[in-house]
């Protein structure tokens, strides 16, 4: 019996329709069981994130153990793309929540390389941003609030520009560093003790699992990895010593501007080690800033506060700022007049007030007449240091000034030190194109003319005095530690060199300096009744762009120094009057000597003493 045409029709409908069929329960099944897992890992990437924990950084303790530097909890605004790339309202809205512009948060999400991570905006908010961005939640999809790591400095101001300061890594940075396992959004040392150890100090980053809503906002913990703690530094600085420093540097620059008519005295530097090791045990650099308001991003009226300040808060002028040494560098030209026998310490010259070969001569005219060594160096005398400049020649006054380490960097484990200038005939002629003068030794030879030095390095060169001659590199750090405390790594004394000089002539330049401090010396003044003997030297330096800088260094005791001590105060004056007494405040605070005075009653004690005893300043 023959099929009719309808029924053909039908056959081949049925037939098609079990292909279909066929092909669908195929293609499910190879969806199902070949592709299942993979659908559901993406489907998984749309609800669940991976949260770094951003580790904290190591701690610094000071040689005694004291707690400098730290971490506290502190809210990140980030970003997590759940559903889709965040959209320009969500992005306009959270940049007025924060007082940012658009564009810098659409920057940081162009530079984000993983999309399971989520891009962090602005790092240390305060909760009352978090109280915006909370009460506006349903219109910020994708913004959630983490909690991580925020630095503390607990002492504010103090050894802000040693210990440095954290902010987000910049472009440049990671463009150095991405290899390296940086990325965009990390926080990183910018300066002092922050950068140069941030590797140390960084840790071991952790991670959550996180299941998030379609706004992105957390719901279920899935796991979590804990952060390691970065490991810590043991610093060789005495926080009691640099409390002091700092305390005597500002109340003393306060009353030299508002007691005795000395407005532009608004800058300093003080520096304090220990000569037999090279241990920094104190730095402070005036004026200065709070590294804790760099946390989340400085704010424009506080950063524009520090950019405006003509005299550079950011500066660190016990490495990077080169001032004239002024008298304290007749050290240098009496070890190289001595030690090439041009002059013996008995021998006296006539101080008429003027130099006979060049018309130089004292401050204010003032003639001592027949004076030998002792009495030069204790009464800062200038036509003596004119004349034994004349009998060395600059090129020895250049290479004994070098054998003192001058004119190149320290070592010190701090960023962005300068090398100073040890005068000489090169120079001028790379320079000026000009020959070298007489009248030009005579200047380098009182430590004025070419002749520059940082605050390091001159405590550097009362140290070398004050030891027999050794140098060695100066640093900050003793140990690394982990966070249990282990000892990861150790810094232990290296000596550079030693100055060629004779304990014999050494003794001549100490117990001048030691004869700077007694009765009659321009400094005994200022440490009348000082029960530690020490010695040290006064110093003030021309300055071309205002008044004069006051310079002091100093060492003690006398008979077994453990400490040296360089103070400069720009445009501060005599250094008897500005840099002194704040070297006298450093040393009570290393000795554990009760403060009998403050700064301003050590001043006026003095000013009435030189006006019973008529005592000249230099």
């Amino acid at each position: 019996m023959v099929k009719s045409s309808s029924n053909r029709r039908l056959d081949t409908l049925l037939i098609i329709v079990f292909l279909i069929i066929s092909v669908l329960i195929g293609r499910l099944a190879i969806l199902q069981m070949i592709q299942g897992k993979s659908y559901a890992l993406q489907a998984d990437d749309n609800r669940i994130r991976l949260m770094p924990i951003t580790a904290p950084r190591g701690t610094f303790y000071d040689r005694n153990g004291t707690l400098l530097v730290t971490n506290r909890p502190g809210f990140t605004v980030s970003l997590v793309p759940i559903s889709g790339p965040i959209t320009d309202d969500v992005i306009i809205k959270l940049a007025s929540i924060l007082d940012m512009k658009p564009e810098e948060i659409k920057k940081k999400i162009a530079q984000q390389e993983n999309p399971l991570e989520p891009v962090r905006i602005k790092n240390d908010v305060g909760p009352e941003i978090v109280t915006k961005i909370e009460e506006r939640r349903n219109q910020l999809e994708g913004v959630v609030i983490e909690v991580q790591a925020v630095r503390n400095y607990i002492n504010n101001e103090m050894a802000a520009h040693l210990f440095g300061y954290v902010g987000e890594i910049s472009e440049s940075e990671l463009e150095k560093a991405k290899n390296e396992g940086y990325k965009t959004g990390d926080l990183v040392g910018k300066s002092g003790l922050e950068k140069v150890y941030d590797k140390e100090l960084r840790g071991v980053n952790g991670g959550s699992q996180i299941e998030v809503n379609v706004s992105g906002k957390p719901q279920h913990l899935l796991g979590k990895k804990e952060p390691i703690l970065g490991n810590g530094l043991v610093l060789t600085i005495d926080a009691k010593i640099q409390k002091a420093a700092e305390q005597a540097m500002d109340n003393q620059l306060l009353y030299l501007q508002k007691q005795l008519g000395n407005p532009n005295a608004k800058a300093a530097a003080a520096v304090a080690i220990n000569p037999q090791t090279g241990e920094i045990l104190a730095m402070v650099s005036r004026p200065t800033f709070n590294p804790n308001l760099f946390n989340g991003g400085i704010s424009a009226r506080n950063w524009k506060a520090i950019t405006d300040n003509p005299d550079n808060p950011m500066q660190n002028r016990v490495i990077n700022a080169e001032y004239p040494p002024g008298s304290a560098f007749k050290i240098v030209t009496g070890t190289a007049a001595l030690e090439m026998g041009k002059v013996t310490p008995e021998e006296k010259i006539y101080d008429t007030g003027r130099h006979w070969l060049i018309p130089k001569g004292n401050a204010h005219g003032a003639a001592l007449g027949w004076i030998d060594f002792n009495v030069a160096m204790v009464k800062s005398d200038n036509v003596y240091f004119y004349e034994m400049g004349n009998r060395v020649g600059i090129d020895n006054l250049e290479k004994w000034a070098r054998a003192y380490g001058l004119g190149a960097k320290t070592g010190v484990n701090l960023l962005g030190e300068d090398e100073g200038l040890v005068a000489n005939r090169k120079y001028k002629e790379k320079v000026y194109g000009e020959e070298w003068y007489l009248s030009e030794t005579f200047d380098a030879a009182i430590g004025q003319g070419f002749q520059l030095a940082t605050p390091l390095q001159m405590a550097s060169l009362i140290a070398q005095v004050a030891n027999g001659g050794h140098r060695y590199r100066p640093y900050l750090v003793s140990k690394i530690v982990s966070p249990e405390g282990a000892v990861v790594k150790t810094f232990a004394p290296e000596e550079l060199s030693r100055v060629p000089v004779s304990e014999k002539n050494l003794n001549v330049i100490r117990n001048s300096l030691r004869a700077v401090i007694a009765p009659g010396g321009t400094a005994s003044y200022i440490f009348e009744g000082f029960p530690i003997p020490i010695a040290g030297k006064t110093s003030t330096a021309e300055n071309s762009h205002g008044d004069d800088h006051g310079w002091f260094v100093a060492y003690g005791p006398f008979d077994n120094p453990t400490i040296a001590v360089a103070v400069i105060v720009e445009q501060g004056g005599y250094g008897s009057d500005s840099a002194a007494p704040i070297a006298r405040k450093i040393m009570e605070a290393a000795f554990n000597l009760p403060p009998a005075k403050d700064v301003a009653d050590i001043f006026a004690e003095g000013e009435a003493a030189k006006a019973n005893g008529g005592q000249a300043k230099k």
